[in-house]
């Protein structure tokens, strides 16, 4: 099924089911320990070995020479395999830095051996007995010290630089102005679970259990990397502790695990320790950013610009951070420009609202500092500055639009009014304030596929390759189908994360809930179809609803439509032209209030407020957790999150869950979201949109407006640590 045109009225819009706070089917799995994640799949009958990971110990060179002698006859030890021994392998479609294989080294901790031993203690014990002579090379690993050499990619998802107008002229024109630079740090996913991966062979056939976002775009790259046909290998990824975007490419344990398992001649299970997923795989890359903005004293903008730098290993992506800008406000002089330095540094690449996160971080100060030089409000600066359409191609209208709305609703519910000026509002020894940030993330849509099985007891069941990595997929799916077959949540059955089940979109970019549900609303209509056709109803006028089919005056149960068959519809959602005529966004607005001690510069949140204009919400449970969930992101990297550089020798060094501060409950304290109610039919048969990374753009910028207003000390460096703010904080006494 292709969607081309708007949808009209369709079965969804019943919301029985879908639209509705059910719980997570999943839930009881989760809460009992009996989902089984990558790591802990186990069957009786197969003597599973245990690999234990060896990275690089330098950022960059080559292995002169590897002596695993030692470790292959340490006790307990079943096989080594080198990066040497395999030689050099191809790099997949989606993985941009090398995995595993030959003797260059790319980055710090780089996977250049695993060692596979009968327990996981014998195999990390002999790991440590491998000797590696390596060959230096001068590397790049300061961001701000390459900024000169930075250039301007090849087009990857957009265009790095946009125009529009003359913005030299209108900014030296407008009357007031603004020219700063603000700096986003290295930050790393720090999901739950670590990248692990169980490989296991049957002759020259793969099966991995592994921990991925995206099943088909990993089986794709894992047999190019193995250099296997892709359909000898069946991966299955059906629960996922936390990918945030870390768990989007092909990453080293698959790869080591099928490489161990054929060494050892037996089932291996690969994780990665901590370290090495914060410097193996890939991490949100630093920027510089800066932002010039231009308006007239009554508050428009009449020129605006926007630069970010970042960096990567050679020939990597970019990190997108002017995205929002080009489609946020209004403004009839614009620039936009991106570029990329080469850094040896472990691979940059998507972390949740790529681009928008980090870019909203610099923005939306920059809009807060803009509106205090006018001398007006931050949010009726926001409001003025409006557009209905694409400010870069005007032509172009949004298919819905409620930034407004969505500002106005949470300044009245989170008591905008009573905001005082920087620095006057104080509690003992702290001082209050409040911040504001719009949010913005484009909707996107990927091709998503499914198959819906109807059986003799009215048991629908719904298999597609889409994945939860504590999402809900489970749960908006299974209401997907029971709202389009006319049965409750608890007559359908969802199996995901299984690379035999139809390819879907996967779970990214906030575009997985939207796309997998329009796939499985696409496989509904195809099985509706067939029990019509077989009923021998009139197709026209036809409703599936209460577990039955009707048709005239004539109804028949769904168990008795089956039969004694299994009757199956199974399509793909496409997507036709909409998003060319109509900009598709979602819009949002954060509320924040801390407190800072006015002798320590200790900073803390107070209370959290996130309006979202998202479309038709699915499960307003499901998609809160989203939400506070991304809030609580964006605090971390407000306050705190950053992975240090050793610009020494190349790495991150904070690289463990006590070195790397992500936000704990202590620093949430209260969080609220509010869903606008809007459908958006440009968007999907389901009307709706994503969410999960709209929660987090934005977060981070009202956290550092409020500590302004607290304050009067304005930080454009993230993270906002003590030692920024106490040398400008007012007298203690």
């Amino acid at each position: 099924m292709q969607f081309d045109r708007p949808a009209t009225t369709n079965p969804i819009d019943q919301l029985k089911v879908v639209g509705q706070p059910i719980p997570r089917i999943d839930g009881q799995l989760k809460t009992t320990g009996r989902a089984m994640y990558a790591y802990e799949w186990h069957d009786p009958k197969m003597p599973y070995a245990y690999g234990y990971p060896v990275g690089a110990a330098i950022a960059k060179g080559r292995i002169k020479s590897m002596d695993a002698s030692a470790a292959k006859k340490a006790p307990g030890v079943i096989a080594v395999v080198t990066t040497l021994d395999v030689g050099d392998l191809k790099k997949g479609k989606f993985n941009n830095a090398k995995l595993f294989g030959g003797d260059e080294i790319e980055h710090y901790h780089q996977a250049i051996a695993v060692v596979v031993a009968q327990t996981f203690e014998q195999a990390r014990s002999a790991a440590a007995l491998i000797k590696v002579d390596y060959t230096k090379e001068k590397g790049a690993f300061d961001l701000r010290q390459e900024m000169r050499a930075a250039v301007k990619p090849e087009k990857q998802f957009d265009e790095p630089d946009t125009a529009v107008g003359d913005f030299d002229g209108a900014f030296k024109a407008a009357p007031v102005t603004l020219d700063e630079s603000y700096a986003t740090p290295d930050q790393s996913h720090a999901m739950m679970e670590p990248h692990a991966s169980i490989a296991a062979w049957d002759g020259d056939e793969l099966t991995v259990w592994t921990s991925s976002q995206m099943i088909d775009w990993w089986r794709t790259d894992l047999a190019t990397t193995v250099a296997i046909d892709k359909e000898k290998i069946h991966l299955m990824s059906p629960f996922i502790g936390g990918g945030f975007g870390g768990k989007l490419y092909l990453r080293a344990d698959p790869v080591l695990a099928a490489f161990a398992a054929k060494a050892a001649e037996r089932p291996v299970k690969v994780a990665l320790p901590r370290p090495l997923v914060m410097n193996n795989t890939t991490h949100r890359p630093a920027t510089i950013q800066r932002i010039r903005i231009g308006a007239e004293r009554d508050g428009k903008i009449t020129a605006i610009a926007h630069e970010s730098w970042s960096g990567d290993l050679h020939g990597s992506r970019l990190e997108g951070a002017v995205a929002q800008t080009r489609l946020l406000y209004a403004g009839a002089n614009r620039m936009t420009a991106m570029r990329l330095a080469t850094l040896d540094l472990p691979e940059g690449n998507d972390m949740r609202a790529p681009g928008e996160a980090p870019g909203l971080m610099a923005l939306e100060i920059a809009i807060d500092e803009m509106a205090e030089k006018i001398g007006i409000d931050p949010i009726e600066f926001r409001i003025i500055n409006d557009t209905q359409v694409d400010p870069e191609k005007p032509e172009r209208p949004f298919s819905h639009r409620d930034l407004v709305g969505c500002l106005k609703l949470g300044a009245d519910r989170f008591g905008w009014s009573e905001r005082r000026r920087p620095g006057s509002k104080r509690e003992g020894n702290w001082l209050i304030g409040i911040g504001v940030s719009a949010a913005f993330r484009n909707n996107l849509v990927l091709a998503s596929g499914a198959r819906v099985r109807l059986d003799k007891d009215g048991i629908i069941t719904v298999e597609t390759d889409m994945t939860d990595i504590g999402t809900g997929s489970y749960t908006i799916i299974a209401q997907t189908a029971a709202e389009m077959m006319g049965v409750t949540v608890d007559k359908v059955g969802v199996r995901l994360g299984d690379s035999r089940f139809p390819v879907s979109a996967g779970s990214g970019g906030q575009f997985g809930a939207n796309s997998s549900t329009s796939g499985v609303y696409a496989a509904c209509v195809k099985l509706r179809e067939a029990i019509t056709q077989k009923l021998g109803f009139n197709s026209d006028d036809v409703s599936f609803e209460n577990g039955t089919v009707r048709s005239d005056n004539r109804s028949v149960p769904l168990t008795e439509a089956a039969g004694s068959e299994v009757l199956i519809g199974e399509d793909t959602m496409t997507w036709g032209d909409l998003t060319k005529t109509h900009q598709q966004s979602t819009f949002g607005a954060h509320f924040v209030e801390v407190g800072v001690d006015v002798a320590t510069g200790e900073s803390r949140i107070r209370r959290m407020l996130a309006v979202c204009a998202a479309g038709r919400i699915l499960n307003p449970i499901t998609a809160r957790s989203q939400v506070i969930g991304a809030m609580t992101m964006g605090a971390g990297a407000a306050l705190s999150e950053e992975l240090v550089v050793d610009t020494r020798r190349g790495f991150f060094v904070n690289h463990d869950l006590a070195g790397y501060e992500v936000a704990v409950h202590a620093d949430i304290p209260h969080q609220e979201v509010i869903f606008m109610d809007e459908t958006d039919p440009m968007s999907s048969p389901m009307k709706a949109k994503g969410v999960g990374e709209l929660g987090i753009c934005g977060v981070s910028a009202a956290i550092a407006n409020a500590v302004y207003n607290a304050t009067g000390v304005r930080v454009r460096h993230y993270p906002i640590t003590l030692d920024k703010l106490i040398g400008g904080l007012p007298d203690a006494a």
